[in-house]
């Protein structure tokens, strides 16, 4: 399963308390103030890791709790400090506090670390008071209690290449073949309800990951359907891959499907309108659906690649071109 958005809770341990005590050794009758400093309160540490791949194990423990600080101890012993919880995020993770609404963080590279709750200070021993008029404090410091806070989390995945179209324009047909993941495939709409990643290999020493997103509809930038659940995943993408259905069964005009996808980017982020974007007629494998290609290529003014995931006609010619144009977008720092 795959889970993009979180609530949890999130509670640093609390500072140990400092400690009242005097020497108490023999022939030692006037023994000073030796209470120690209590331990650190534990902090709660989010780390991206590209070892998750969702917020769902996140998701299952909604508090995270680390541990107090112990009290200090005679002999100026401090006590121990607290453990520290550490959560591994996926890789893209958006952290915010859920009460001020303020983005404390975004986590895009792997072992980045935020401490999301601070543990409390230590208490101060009667050791720490002790001065040339006062010279048998009898008091100490409690520790402090620890950040709480809750959270909301929100993934934006990591991909080279990010497939678009409408629904049963053959996304999840196309990762299928070209990579090693298994997203449903079916010959009815959104079959994809959650975003799908796969590794393609281009060549021995190239590959590309590619993200299987849920199809658009109409006003999706508005929140239908999917709506800012599937928009906000393209985001991350260097170059989009736009699919559009020119077999001659297809639902929607070719033309027309192009259309509403690029409406709904450009509603959505002037950002996804100036990506890098290649233009694939699927499903041709026959003269009509090469006809609709070239019409959806006269229309658009666009280049249109032509390819069939059930022929593998095609595809190797649009994993080169796709792997270059990643390529470029590394080179220029995007």
């Amino acid at each position: 399963m795959f889970r993009d958005e979180a609530i949890v809770e999130v509670t640093a341990g609390k500072g140990g308390d400092g400690a009242v005590s005097f020497r108490t050794e023999k022939f030692v009758p006037k023994g000073g103030p030796d209470g120690g400093d209590g331990g650190r309160g534990g902090d709660v540490v989010f780390l991206a890791s590209n070892r998750v791949t969702s917020l769902l194990s996140v998701a299952r423990s909604p508090h995270y709790r680390a541990k107090n600080g112990r009290p200090g101890g005679p002999r100026l012993c401090s006590g121990e400090s607290g453990k520290s919880v550490l959560v591994e995020v996926p890789i893209g993770t958006l952290i915010y506090d859920s009460k001020r609404g303020n983005r404390l963080a975004d986590l895009t590279e792997e072992g980045q670390e935020l401490v999301v709750a601070e543990g409390g200070k230590r208490g101060k021993g009667n050791n720490r008071f002790k001065n040339s008029v006062h010279q048998e404090p009898r008091h100490a410091t409690k520790g402090e209690e620890g950040e709480r806070r809750e959270l909301r989390l929100e993934l934006k995945l990591f991909a080279d290449v990010g497939l678009v179209g409408l629904p049963n324009a053959g996304k999840s047909t196309f990762l299928s073949v070209v990579t090693k993941a298994r997203p449903k495939v079916a010959d009815y709409p959104f079959t994809t309800l959650d975003p799908q990643v796969g590794i393609a290999s281009v060549s021995e020493y190239q590959t590309l990951v590619i993200a299987d997103l849920p199809g658009l509809v109409e006003g999706a930038a508005q929140g239908v359907g999917l709506g800012h659940r599937f928009l906000r995943h393209v985001e991350r993408c260097r170059v989009l891959l736009h699919l559009v259905d020119c077999s001659p069964d297809g639902v929607e005009e070719p033309l027309e499907a192009f259309n509403s996808i690029s409406k709904e980017l450009v509603e959505f982020s002037p950002l996804l309108a100036g990506k890098t974007l290649v233009l694939a007629a699927s499903k041709v494998e026959g003269p009509q659906a090469e006809e609709k290609a070239d019409a959806l290529e006269k229309a658009t003014g666009h280049p249109v690649l032509r390819f069939s995931s059930h022929t593998h006609q095609g595809l190797s010619e649009l994993l080169t071109q796709l792997y270059r144009l990643v390529a470029d977008s590394r080179e220029q720092g995007e």
